[in-house]
């Protein structure tokens, strides 16, 4: 959980713009990326697996074209919208996400590794307020709901 006024100034930073769908009933995430700079777009379909340990959960994905993404989109779903900048910070790049909407104010900051010991081992920003890696209250799905 970050807090906003202490990170680092964010102006002028290239960002994704994320827009997830969390299909209801199920465990499935349909994802729409839009590259700021390149204007890219990037469409998946992507499943997260329950497992004991909340660092390493097995995910599989499908990339879509646009017109698959379109068919997914009309299920009934539970939507959420942010933006993703990378940010470098003692040799590892984070992912910061701002959230938009009802969530509005809301930044996380999230860092992938192979294994969950390197994960634990990484040292976060001084401006990280709580870690919350392990609530599932701060998931995707959750804050889509809220």
């Amino acid at each position: 959980l970050v807090d906003p006024a202490a990170r680092p100034d964010l102006g002028g930073l290239p960002f994704t713009l994320i827009e997830d769908s969390y299909l209801c009933g199920t465990r499935m995430r349909l994802r729409r990326m839009t590259d700021s700079v390149t204007h890219m777009i990037t469409c998946k379909l992507t499943k997260k697996y329950e497992a004991a340990d909340p660092l390493a959960r097995p995910i599989v994905t499908a990339f879509l074209t646009e017109a698959e993404y379109a068919a997914f989109l009309v299920l009934p779903s539970c939507k959420l919208t942010k933006r993703r900048i990378k940010l470098s910070h003692s040799a590892h790049v984070f992912s910061l996400d701002q959230f938009d909407g009802a969530l509005d104010g809301l930044e996380l900051l999230e860092i992938e590794s192979d294994s969950s010991d390197g994960l634990k081992a990484i040292e976060p920003p001084h401006w990280i307020v709580a870690e919350v890696s392990e609530d599932s209250a701060f998931q995707g799905g959750s804050l889509a709901r809220r």
